[in-house]
C-alpha cells in the first residue's frame, strides 16, 4: 500500500467520529478542489498536497486537544524530516482561526489552504455551517449580535456566534483571501450564491415576500 493509501486509511476512522461539518466527505471534497487547482500548478508536488489534505484536520482544535493523532499518522507514513516538515506547516497555515491565519509559503500549502477554503463556502458551505452550528447548539441568527473583526485566536475559538454571524465574521471574506489563479477563479460564484442566500435568509425572517 503507497503512503496516499495509507494515509487515507488511517484517517478515515477519524473523521467518520465528526460531525457533518468536517466528515470524510468534507476531505474528499477539498481533495477533488485541490486536484483541480493542481491541473493549474505544474511545479506543485502533488502528493505532498494529497497527503496534507488527508491531514489537514485530524487534529483540528475544534475537535481534539493536541496533535498526538496527527504525529500518530505521519510516524507510520515513514516520510523523509524534509517532507513531514513540509506537510506540518501546510497544516498550521490552512486554519483561518479569526483571521489570525499564517503565511501560506509554498504552492503546496496556498493550494491546500484555497480547496479547503473554497469547501467553507458557497452552497456546501452553508450547509457545513448549519450542521456545525447544529451539532454545537449555535442559533441560527441573532439580530443583536455584532459580527467582529479583529479578535484573537482564542476570542474566535471561544464564543459561540450564531450561524448567520459566522458568514460576516469567516465566510463571506474568503474570496477575497484565495491565493492561487484557479482558487480566485472558483470562489468567485461560490461567493455570490452566498451572499443571495443571506439575503433571501434576511427577506424570510423579516417577512418579505
Amino acid at each position: 500500500m503507497d503512503k496516499i493509501e495509507l494515509c487515507k486509511l488511517l484517517v478515515s476512522e477519524i473523521y467518520e467520529k465528526m460531525d457533518a461539518s468536517h466528515d470524510f466527505q468534507h476531505i474528499e471534497r477539498v481533495l477533488m478542489n485541490a486536484e483541480t487547482i493542481l491541473q493549474t500548478e505544474p511545479t506543485a508536488d502533488a502528493n505532498i498536497v494529497r497527503l496534507a489534505v488527508y491531514l489537514h484536520d485530524v487534529s483540528d482544535a475544534k475537535y481534539a486537544d493536541d496533535k498526538s493523532a496527527q504525529n500518530i499518522i505521519l510516524d507510520q507514513l515513514k516520510l523523509s524530516e524534509e517532507e513531514r516538515q513540509h506537510i506540518e506547516d501546510i497544516i498550521e497555515s490552512v486554519s483561518f482561526n479569526g483571521g489570525n491565519y499564517l503565511e501560506a509559503k509554498t504552492i503546496e500549502a496556498k493550494i491546500v489552504r484555497d480547496a479547503d477554503r473554497l469547501d467553507a463556502i458557497g452552497a456546501i458551505g452553508i450547509a457545513r455551517t448549519f450542521a456545525y452550528g447544529g451539532a454545537n447548539g449555535r442559533k441560527l441568527y441573532d439580530e443583536a449580535e455584532e459580527a467582529r473583526f479583529n479578535m484573537s485566536e482564542a476570542e474566535y475559538r471561544t464564543k459561540s456566534t450564531s450561524s448567520v454571524t459566522h458568514f460576516y465574521e469567516k465566510l463571506l471574506l474568503l474570496k477575497d483571501l484565495m491565493v492561487t489563479e484557479k482558487g480566485k477563479q472558483m470562489a468567485e460564484e461560490r461567493h455570490m450564491f452566498m451572499v443571495s442566500f443571506i439575503q433571501q435568509l434576511k427577506n424570510e425572517r423579516d417577512g418579505i415576500v
